[in-house]
Order: structure tokens, then sequence, then C-alpha cells
């Protein structure tokens, strides 16, 4: 989902993805590791005995990490040895083993290895195909609908698991010869190795693809369609560029041991917990639980989506006061600000901020309380004394307007070949946004310098120490077992890059998307930043966004162009934040003892698959749906994809230099930089002088980061998402911890699952059905809330 600041929500630590699963299920839960006291233990990282998919086996012994409010100590790993053996992690019998110098590490990552086990296999490719086209298909399809659900890696950790093991009962183990080379259907039990190039292979690039919006805004607002072919390529140069950099970049990043990648850890004790931990006899599985919750929600969801559409968003306020314009807009989801707003719908819950089954209670709160502060403070205080001359507009919004209040109309300011007549903008008017928009363009300046100072704070010293320790990569346990294996050589990545950069300049100068040097421009920031930005992410499992600065330099480096805008932006920070997220899967590979020549593979192959499904789901829509994109649509209104249009208006067409000059009313929001960057400091200062205190578990970043996300995220999703939270992460984790530790994650993963296929499933059937029309039939009871504001309610055009 894309942000005010035309960040994908994956800009900011809530949700981007990488290591197979979704960063809401371990941001936060990470930092417990390094000092901000989640008190929410995390999937795989437990304090007591877990259990998994059936066994008669005796449990074996806990392993993992065990908060300790003081030290946070974690407990070493032990078990069978005969269960070791079976995984590939054989036991060495010397008194003093050879082990990683970090103890996150060490208590996490296995220091053993058995080059003899198998890895891709037949197995990898046919699940690893059948969950990337699952994950794909389904991610992109909701992508263009109202709420937005994804499914991520947990989902294929957690079915591969199963579905790994019958293959290895029901396959036949003939072997076979091909050109001389020896392969079977079933070379013997499923084992971890397999099941995480499976779990990489369906999730290097499941998300939907950044370049996948300019493709949507060029062909449903622009009317300029790319076309399938140029807009494949478009897609498949900007996602597999980054693997030039990730490759390039193993020195620095990968292989030395300083370079730890805390989210890989949490990867890493989920696949080690579902070989390594057997089930306690007698109970009911995960897996049962996944499919029990996958039914009663693929069922359920007929009725919120079809059947009675009013159970989404129950808006107290507007069923109270419907003709009261100001009710309306504190009640409204969509336009308003989510007060009082409730939902029966789960995909409501889940679908934009991920489950908050698998976000820590301390860190929802924090999260929370920047939504209230934002949303519920900061908007109506600025919006009702008409800041700005917004009162004329809904008070939430990513729409853009005239100054009366009125749609603007870009196709009134543009030249033939859609760049800005200078001539007729000055005729017609200067763009204006709602308030809530305006700030969060401040708030989003903020929170990126707060960011930055908070981690020079918190990890400053760590992240230098750490720097030079990673020039000498004096080896590890880690980096001398990989030595077992061929590594991938730096020419494959360079001719990827050959390849994928003069094709990028191909596509970009015969369908005029940006100047051959400007690609070049854009080039040299993945170049420069991918290793520096890796460190701090390496380290402090936080990324540094650089979406603004890209939007800067081709706003102020080609003002008046929308296209070229996002071009460079999709070249020059998504694919840096790609190669990152390769990293990071090379690290998980590093760790699990994965041949790098087998990650290459599955990388590559999962990348070029998903944006083939994607690409064909995207078009598939586009020319199926009808009024796509518009409120007529629903449910596939594409808030995303609106959002991104937007500021490819207003960071592209009109450009940073009138948007934000000085004679902009918005030039003010640029000062927050500014505040951004003070901001942390006193918050620092409390917790290092009250370390015991409540000031130990504010997490700024956290806390305004929710800023990205605010429009298009509807206000109301954030609130239930919260009340979930406190029902399952508070309530249930305190008083039933025993259920919670062995069922929450199962539950979770059902229940997104049913939702996306039910989706799917009823868009097939009824794609021509329409229920009759009588008050549950309404999704939106809150009809004043988007006509218009407060001061003079002017319904602009659709």
């Amino acid at each position: 989902m894309h942000g005010p600041i035309d960040n994908d929500i994956e800009e900011h630590p809530l949700r981007y993805k990488e290591n197979g699963i979704d960063e809401t299920e371990i941001s936060g839960i990470l930092s417990t590791h390094f000092n901000t006291e989640s008190e929410t233990p995390s999937p795989g990282v437990r304090s007591k005995k877990l259990s998994f998919p059936d066994s008669d086996a005796t449990p074996a012994p806990d392993y993992g990490i065990s908060p300790d409010k003081e030290s946070m100590e974690l407990t070493p790993l032990s078990g069978d040895d005969s269960m070791n053996e079976k995984h590939g992690l054989k036991q060495q019998t010397d008194d003093v083993e050879e082990d990683s110098p970090y103890e996150v590490v060490r208590h996490s990552v296995s220091n053993k290895d058995d080059p003899s086990m198998y890895s891709l296999t037949f197995r990898v490719w046919l699940l690893g195909i059948i969950f990337t086209g699952v994950l794909s298909f389904v991610n992109q399809f909701f992508f263009y609908r109202q709420n937005q659900l994804s499914l991520g890696g947990s989902v294929v950790q957690l079915l591969a698991f199963p579905a790994g093991y019958v293959l290895s009962r029901v396959l036949p183990t003939r072997k076979f010869t091909t050109f001389g080379w020896v392969w079977t259907l079933n070379p013997g039990p499923f084992n971890i190795k397999e099941h995480v190039l499976i779990s990489i292979f369906a999730t290097a690039s499941s998300g939907s693809p950044y370049a996948i919006d300019v493709v949507t805004i060029k062909k449903i607002w622009y009317k300029s369609d790319l076309g399938f072919v140029a807009s494949l390529l478009f897609i498949l140069t900007s996602q597999i560029m980054g693997y030039s950099f990730a490759g390039l970049a193993r020195k620095f990043l990968v292989y030395p041991a300083a370079m730890i990648w805390p989210a890989s850890l949490i990867s890493v004790t989920l696949f080690r917990t579902f070989h390594e931990i057997q089930d306690f006899g007698g109970k009911m599985s995960r897996t049962k639980m996944f499919w029990i919750c996958f039914i009663g929600s693929f069922l359920w969801y007929f009725v919120p989506n079809f059947l009675i559409p009013a159970l989404s968003y129950i808006a107290l306020l507007c069923y109270m006061a419907p003709n009261n314009v100001i009710a309306n807009q504190l009640g409204d989801s969509y336009n308003g600000l989510g007060i009082l707003n409730f939902t029966l719908d789960w995909s409501t819950i889940s679908s934009n901020m991920g489950s908050p089954i698998a976000y820590p209670w301390a860190m929802a709160c924090n999260l929370f309380a920047g939504f209230v502060v934002v949303m519920w403070i900061i908007t109506p205080i600025g919006y009702y004394s008409n800041t700005w001359g917004t009162g004329n507009m809904p008070i939430y919004t990513a729409h853009l307007y005239r100054t009366n209040g009125s749609a603007y109309d870009i196709h009134e300011i543009m030249t033939s070949d859609q760049h800005l007549d200078e001539a007729k903008y000055a005729e017609y008017g200067p763009v204006r946004m709602s308030f809530q928009f305006a700030i969060s363009y401040g708030i989003g300046f903020a929170a990126i310098m707060t960011l930055l100072v908070y981690i020079g704070l918190h990890y400053g010293p760590e992240i230098y120490q750490q720097l030079r320790q990673s020039r000498s990569i004096n080896e590890d346990v880690h980096l001398k077992l990989m030595r077992h294996y061929e590594e991938v050589p730096h020419w494959w990545y360079i001719v990827l890059f050959v390849i994928t950069f003069a094709t990028s300049i191909a596509i970009c100068e015969i369908y005029h998307m940006m100047p051959w040097y400007w690609v070049v421009v854009a080039t040299l920031v993945p170049l420069v930043f991918t290793i520096p930005i890796g460190i701090i992410q390496a380290v402090s499992n936080q990324q540094p966004g650089l979406n603004v600065i890209t939007e800067f330099i081709i706003g102020y480096g080609m003002p008046g162009n929308p296209i070229a805008n996002v071009t460079f932006k999709v070249y020059g920070y998504i694919t840096m934040t790609q190669a990152l997220n390769l990293v990071s899967d090379l690290k998980l590979g590093h760790y699990m003892k994965i041949p790098p020549r087998n990650m290459f593979v599955v990388q590559l192959a999962g990348t070029i698959l998903a944006s083939f499904i994607e690409l064909g789901v995207a078009y598939w829509l586009m020319n199926t749906v009808a009024n796509i994109c518009t409120p007529e649509g629903y449910p596939f209104t594409c808030i995303s994809a609106n959002t991104f249009y937007s500021a490819s208006v207003l960071w592209g067409l009109i450009g940073p230099g009138k948007l934000f000059g000085t004679s902009s009313p918005y030039h003010p929001v640029l000062y927050l930089f500014f505040v951004g960057a003070v901001l942390p400091v006193p918050v620092w200062y409390m917790q290092r002088k009250y370390p015991n205190s409540f000031w130990r578990h504010i997490n700024l970043p956290v806390a305004i980061s929710i800023a990205g996300a605010m429009p298009p995220m509807p206000a109301a999703s954030i609130v239930n998402w919260f009340i979930a939270c406190f029902v399952f992460n508070y309530i249930i984790h305190k008083y039933r911890n025993t259920w919670w530790q062995r069922y929450a994650f199962s539950l979770s993963a059902g229940l997104d699952s049913g939702v996306a296929i039910s989706g799917i499933v009823q868009f097939g059937i009824f794609t021509k059905a329409k229920m009759p029309q009588w008050w549950g039939a309404d999704a939106d009871h809150c009809k004043l809330a988007p006509t218009g504001g407060f001061l003079n309610r002017v319904s602009p055009p659709a």
C-alpha cells in the first residue's frame, strides 16, 4: 500500500517483506534483541516449549529466545543428537566448539552442517512454483481491491512443511538419467534446506511490484497504455537489477559475521522449530488449527463481502447522525477518522497492517499512539480551523482539488505529451490537497530524520564497531561451513546488471518514460546507498527510506514530467529495496547453509515467474472490471494506486519546487525535517536516565511511521486492528499463554488464507450477480464524508 509520501508501506519497518515472512510478524519482536523490550513472544521465539505438526516422538527441549526484562538473556539450543543428525545438524564431540562471536546468532543458528544434504529437488520446484503462483495471484488480485489483503511467507512456511512431507511419502523413488545427470522425484525425507528454498522461491517477489503502479496509472489515469511486453520488461528489469547489487555486495553484507541481519534469525528459528521440535502427542496440531480457521474464514467471508457488506464497517456515528457532515467525517473509514467504527470482517482488520496476531503488543501501542496523535488530534485541529483553506475538502482523502474544493483535472494543465503546460497551469490554478494529506508529508519527512537519529543514538557505536569488523572479514564458523559449496561467481551478477541496465535504457527511451542519462543517475542511487543502508539494516533491523530523496532529485531535475518521476523512483529507490531484500535472503541461506547457486536459481526463477503472473492478473483486472479504480468499481477501487497517482501529480507534474516553494502554503511542512531530527533526543535521554520506567517502551520510529500509510489506509482499519491485537496479544497472550503459543500464528494464517481464497471464489461466482438493495447491502453509510468539506459541501466529479 502506498502512503502519502508515495511510500509503499513496505518502506518503513511495519510491513516490508523479507526472509519469507512479513515484517509485521517480526518488527518490534526483533527489537527484543536490541533493547526495545517487546513483551510479546514472536513466532519461533518462545519462552516455553512449542508444538508442531503431529508426531509421536518425545518433544525436544526448548530452544530460542527467552525474553528477560533486564538482560534479555538467550536460552541455548539443546536437543536429541539423533534428531540433529537427521536434519543435518551433526553434533561435535569436542569440549569446545567453534561458533559465532555474536550471542544472538549462537542461540538461533546451528554451527553444524551436512554438505551431503540435498536441497534443490523436484519437490522444491513443484511446491515453489505452486506457492509462487498462488501468492502472486492472490496478492496482485487484492492489490486492486479496497481491502488489500496480502498473503505472506508465513503461510508458505506453514503449508510447505506438511506438503513436503506428503510428497516424500507418495512420490516414486525411481532414479532417472538425463544427459548424464541422475535425478529422482523423491530423494528421501523432506528436509529443512528444501523447506527454506521453497519459502524463498515463493516470496522472492510475491508482493505486487512497485513497477505495476506505474503501469496502472499510465493505463488508467494518464490514458497511455505501456503495453504488456514493455510492462513486463519494465517490471523484470526493476526487480532483477536488484540481484546485481545484492550479489556484488555479498562481501560486505553477507559474509561478515558482524552483519547479523536480525530478521533472518527469526526465519532461522522458525525453520528449525518445524524440523527439530516435535509435537506433544494427543493435542490438536497447528496444521489442523490452520485448516479449521481456513474453512471458517472462507465461509464467513461470504457474509460481509457479498450478503451483508455493511458488516465490513459499522460506523455508529453515521448511523446516529446520518445528515450531520461532521459526524460523518469523524465516523467514516475511507474518508473520515474511523471513530466508533467497528467491523465483523477479518479482511478489514488484517488487509492493511497485516495480521494483528503477529504484532507485539508493546509495538502496537506505539503505532496506535502515533495514529491517535496524527488522526484524532492534529488532523481535526488543522482541518476544522480551515488551515491552508482545506475546510471545503473531505477531512481525509488522497484526491487532489482546486482551491474551491472541486476535483483537480490534470488534463487541463498537461500538454499532448503529458508534461506540464505552464500557461494552462497558471490559468487553471494551483493544486490543493486536504490538510491531513499535506501534514502527512511533513510527518513523513520527520519520520525519516527520526529514524536516522534514532539509529545513530541507539546503534551508532555498534554499527561503527561492526563496520570496522566487517572490513576484515574474519571467517566465522558459518562462512567456513559455506566454503563446502560453490559460490556464485561475480560475473553472473555482472551479466545480469548489463542485461537489465541496457534493457532499462531501451525501454525508457523507446517508450519515452525517461531520458537515458536519468536512468544512469537512477542506477547510481542503489550503487551508492545499498551497502551503507544495508549495514544499518543488518545491525538495527531498520531500513531508512530513500523514496523522498529520489522524488526530490527527479522532481527538481525534471519538473513537469510525472511518468519520469515515478520511473526514476522505481529504478532508484525500489531497486535498492529489492537488493536489500535479496541480501537478507542470502544471509538466511548463509545461516541455513544453502548452496549459493541453488539460492541464486530459486530467487531468479521465483522473481521471473511472479512477474509474469502479477502483470497478467493486473491486465486481466484492468481490462475486465468496469470502472476499476473508481468508487463505481467497488470493491476494485485501487486505493493504493489512487494515492500513487496523486503523488505522481504532486512530485512529478507539479514538482517539489512549486509544491513546497516559499510561495506555497505547504512550505512550512519542510521544517518538520528539523523537528524529526530533534524529537528522538529527549526520549533517548529519558530512556537512559530512567531505564526501568515506561520510557523504555517508547519507539518513536514505529509511532511516527504510521503517517507513511495515511492515506490511503482506512482509519477504521487501524482502530479495529488495534482492538484485535489487544484481544489476542494482550488478553489471550496474558491469560491463555499456552494456547496462544501453540495456535496463534496458525489461526492467523488460516484466517488470512480463507479470506483470500474466498474473495477470489466469490469474484468468479458473483461477477454478474447483485444483491437486492437494502440497508445491509450498502457498504457505506457515511454518505457525506467523501462529498466535500464542512464549510461548503461541493460534490467533486469522479
